[in-house]
């Protein structure tokens, strides 16, 4: 790999990382930026065959989620990941939904362990899923945004990964059904 091109993809992720977190007034916002820059671009090629139908790569143990494009396009998100193991799916699967402003409702394990959630959250400001979703070929598994920004980067979600608002709009414009997620 080339140093311009490693640089320029580095630079992107930081670009993006900062805008998004310049925004949030969380405390934990600087340690978190700090986090994803010293994070190195990964390749691709380590992890999909191809980016005929872009990549996605979710990386739970750094909170962080790999975007590649066919056209070149690269970036790295901070998410919110699982709260544990109990809750975490690894593996291969794939976008086979694309939701804006998306519904929610919870899933009967989150019900069981919660019987207080509410049954239906309709679109809006308070939707635990933001204003996009990704539904993953998993049951209940989605990449999604947030009405709480204090989720991202923590182990805070049911199993889904999740995004500031700003950067799912941007993740759902480009993703495709069909487009290829690897939870690692």
């Amino acid at each position: 790999m080339s140093g311009t091109f490693h640089t320029r993809r580095r630079f992107g992720a930081l670009c993006l990382g900062a805008a998004a977190l310049a925004a949030t007034p969380s405390l934990a916002a600087p340690q978190l930026l700090r986090r994803i820059s010293a994070l190195e671009a990964v390749d691709w090629r380590d992890h999909f065959t191809t980016l005929a139908n872009d990549a996605i790569l979710c990386d739970l143990t750094n909170r962080v989620m790999h975007y590649w494009g066919e056209d070149g396009f690269y970036r790295i998100y901070p998410t919110a990941v699982p709260m544990s193991d109990e809750f975490a799916r690894r593996g291969r699967t794939q976008i086979v939904l694309k939701r804006a402003r998306p519904e929610w409702a919870p899933t009967p394990n989150m019900l069981a362990r919660n019987p207080d959630l509410p049954r239906y959250v309709g679109p809006g400001p308070d939707n635990p899923l933001g204003v996009r979703a990704l539904n993953l070929s998993w049951q209940y598994y989605v990449i999604h945004g947030t009405n709480d920004i204090r989720k991202i980067g923590r182990q805070s979600s049911n199993g889904c990964i999740g995004l500031f608002n700003e950067q799912i709009v941007e993740v759902f414009d480009r993703a495709r059904v069909g487009t290829p997620v690897l939870l690692i």
